[in-house]
């Protein structure tokens, strides 16, 4: 029986019996074209958009504690000095620690019941968050909201991978992502309706996030009756739309599993140790350090940013819509065009190259619709290089417990950042913000070197397979257990 009728819909039910050889190039594959559009549109129908609600309520629960700082929230409870940046920070500690075992835990849970159960745990702590009346209770409800949330991202990609094939992913990451910048449009919008609620002794920010909150734990538990836990599992898919899914994700491992599916593969310590050694992981987790730094701080300080620019609190609540929606449009185009070409980096380049441009109008003497303008500018660059940094690392990583053990140490590498993010815009700086602005300029061209050197690895080990010069790994043993060191296994660069 042939590899081509099998993906093509014929004998599928002889696959469960035979995995697919590991030395069939992915691009020697005749499939059905009608067939597989099928099975990919109906997980971008099924599975994709739950994940973009996921991570929009995520996002909102995460950084509209800066709403609320302008509403009443530092005043209510003496946030004076560093004491809301130190709330912020408090967050990232549990959400850094916990990536990396939650990516483990992910598929032993079920992916469709652990990722509500994150939205559930931290919808129910942000409810929490709106009845806090002393810094203690604020510091210790931030705390919470980062253990609940830390697996979310990293589990989110690890997901999706087991879905998509590697240079059909970034896009769909892209479409659950821009709900990062969306989030700052809703949030703003939503922000400014629910401070106006004054009820039994909660004034204006306690019912941010009291509402949101609330819709955050609905709609887990929603959630939690769609959300397959693999392809295999799939109630969307036809029985032989589930074997060909399998298949399919089989062949573009190119040699770097030998298990027909995700389900069959196990846990192995050597997995940790060629994630941790892997040169991809180490200057891309390098890299989204480097592009979270702007993110995190421009989602978190956005709205003091607008209204040291003399804008009321509801107008510089308002005012951060437009810049946010212009991100959210400039992450569908990136990522989009990113998959088109197969390359990460100049997609990563080209965004930090738009985002230097907006910093470098809010540091030079303007008028305040120039230093507004230059938001524009930071969203457009700076949201589209995230989700394309996690493509990175998944695309060069694999199989599945490595790329878990990967990307979970890249979120957590990265969101270290975020002590760096959460003090780069102190009150004592105010209303300029040069030293915040300064230093996410300055992350942002570490970002591109680190993309071109990168690019520049993934090139000169691409070549040296392409010339047969890894080919005596094929000698060492178990080549199941060679994951990404497989000759016929190529970077993304």
């Amino acid at each position: 029986m042939s590899e081509e009728k099998v993906l093509n819909g014929e004998h599928c039910e002889d696959l469960k019996e035979k995995e697919l050889p590991n030395e069939l190039p992915y691009e020697a594959i005749e499939t059905d074209p009608a067939l597989d559009r099928r099975i990919t549109r109906k997980f971008d129908t099924h599975v994709v958009p739950w994940l973009f609600g996921l991570w929009l309520l995520a996002f909102i629960d995460r950084s509209n504690i800066g709403n609320a700082r302008i509403d009443g929230l530092n005043t209510d409870l003496k946030l004076d000095g560093d004491k809301f940046n130190i709330a912020l920070t408090v967050f990232y500690v549990p959400y850094i620690l916990i990536g990396v075992p939650s990516n483990w835990a992910l598929k032993h849970v079920g992916a469709g019941y652990y990722l509500p159960g994150l939205l559930i745990g931290w919808g129910t702590v942000s409810v929490c968050l709106g009845a806090v009346k002393t810094y203690g209770g604020l510091i210790t409800a931030r705390f919470f909201l980062g253990l609940c949330e830390g697996g979310l991202l990293g589990g989110m990609v690890l997901y999706l991978s087991m879905f998509y094939r590697r240079h059909d992913l970034l896009f769909r990451l892209g479409l659950f992502y821009c709900a990062a910048p969306l989030s700052g449009a809703f949030g703003g919008l939503l922000a400014t309706g629910l401070a106006e609620i004054h009820f039994h002794g909660y004034n204006r920010w306690p019912w941010i996030f009291f509402v949101e909150g609330a819709i955050s734990v609905l709609f887990g538990i929603l959630t939690i009756y769609f959300l397959p836990h693999t392809p295999m599992q799939a109630k969307c898919l036809t029985e032989e739309e589930r074997v060909v899914a399998v298949a399919r994700m089989k062949l573009d491992a190119h040699g770097a599993s030998n298990k027909s599916n995700v389900e069959s593969e196990h846990f192995a310590w050597p997995w940790v140790r060629m994630a941790v050694l892997n040169w991809n992981t180490v200057l891309l987790s390098l890299n989204f350090f480097a592009i979270i730094t702007p993110i995190y701080s421009f989602s978190l300080f956005l709205p003091t940013i607008i209204s040291s620019l003399g804008y009321s609190s509801v107008k510089a609540q308002l005012f951060t819509v437009p810049p946010n929606m212009g991100g959210f449009f400039m992450v569908i185009i990136g990522t989009y065009l990113s998959d088109k070409i197969k390359m990460r980096g100049p997609i990563m380049i080209v965004g930090c190259l738009l985002a230097i441009i907006g910093y470098i109008m809010l540091l030079v003497p303007a008028h305040p619709l120039v230093h507004y303008g230059g938001t524009f500018f930071i969203a457009a660059g700076v949201f589209p290089s995230s989700p394309a940094v996690m493509a990175w690392l998944a695309n060069n990583l694999a199989p599945h417990y490595l790329r878990a053990t990967g990307t979970g140490l890249q979120i957590a590498i990265a969101n270290c950042a975020a002590f760096i993010a959460t003090f780069t815009y102190l009150q004592k700086d105010a209303p300029r913000y040069v030293a915040g602005h300064s230093i996410n300029l300055g992350f942002l061209v570490l970002s591109i070197i680190l993309s071109t050197t990168t690019m520049l690895y993934a090139k000169w080990e691409n070549g040296k397979r392409a010339r047969g010069d890894r080919n005596h790994r094929l000698a060492e043993g178990d080549q199941g257990m060679l994951g990404y060191r497989h000759p016929i296994f190529r970077y993304t660069k």
